[in-house]
Parts: C-alpha cells; structure tokens; sequence
C-alpha cells in the first residue's frame, strides 16, 4: 500500500520535492487516481492501467467504458483521466503569439503533426491562410481508410 512507502518515496510527495517532469507516467496517474484497491495500492492500479493501453499512447484514445473496465478505476476515476487528458491536448493547442505563420511545407506538418500522429485513418485537413500565409482555419474535409482519401476539389473550396 501507499503507507507503507517511505514519505519521500510517494508520488505526491516526489511531485512538490522534485517537480512534475521528474515523475513517471505511473506516477503522475497514481497521482490523479488517488487510491487504490483493498487489495493494490494506487500504483499498482496506474501500471496496470498503462499495461493494458500500451502506455499513454492508446490511453488518449480510450472510452470510459474501455477505463472502467479496469479492476480498480470506477467511472468517477475514469472521468479524471479523460479530462486530464483532453486538458493536456487542449495546453498543446494553444497558441501564445499571433496566428501562426506557414512558409514551407515543413511548417504545414508542424502545426498539424500533434492531432495527426496517432490517427488510424486517412485525415484530408485544409489549412486555410490569409495573403500573409498566417492560418485563418483548419477543417478536416475527409476521413478516408486506412491508406487513401478521395476528395473533390469543391469540397475544399466551398468553406
């Protein structure tokens, strides 16, 4: 159990010594479940958690039902991590400076790499720029299958 850990041994606790980046993946979830079972202490609930999901990776894309699926993470549990996910997602979108500026198709992989990387399907995303080539907005047109999407050019021009 967790109380039986040393004190300065304790996710918690490590989180305000040592700061947030010095934690593991199981830490932090530990962190955000709480408690564990009568049974597991909570890290042992948060390894078991990214066991089944292959690691954060799959997590970011998993339903609740999928989440409480697992002994130990009730819908309460479930919820936290789904929002702390979607929490994280949103922090990474956000944009400090002015619109963001594409000069190269290399900039254009940039600023939609982080949403595209895990997708299991074909995504068609148009960017649309001002005359200063800044993004005014981002439209997924089509999601096509595993390897191809099929897009007719009015389709990108009517927004």
């Amino acid at each position: 159990m967790i109380r039986d850990f040393p004190q300065d041994e304790r996710p918690r606790e490590r989180l305000m010594s040592e700061g947030s980046a010095n934690l593991s993946n199981q830490e932090l979830l530990a962190i955000l479940l709480r408690t564990g079972t009568k049974q597991e202490s909570v890290l042992q609930v948060a390894n078991r958690l990214l066991m089944h999901f292959d690691g954060l990776r799959l997590l970011q894309d998993a339903s609740v039902e999928e989440i409480t699926a697992i002994k130990g993470i009730g819908l309460a549990k479930a919820v936290q991590i789904m929002a702390s996910i979607e929490i994280g997602r949103r922090i990474g979108r956000l944009q400090y400076e002015d619109r963001y500026v594409i000069r190269s198709p290399e900039d254009g992989a940039k600023y939609v790499m982080d949403d595209m990387r895990f997708l299991s399907q074909e995504h068609f995303v148009c960017l649309y720029l001002n005359t200063k080539n800044q993004v005014l907005h981002r439209q997924t047109i089509f999601i096509g299958s595993l390897n191809a999407s099929i897009v007719h050019p009015r389709e990108v021009v009517r927004p």
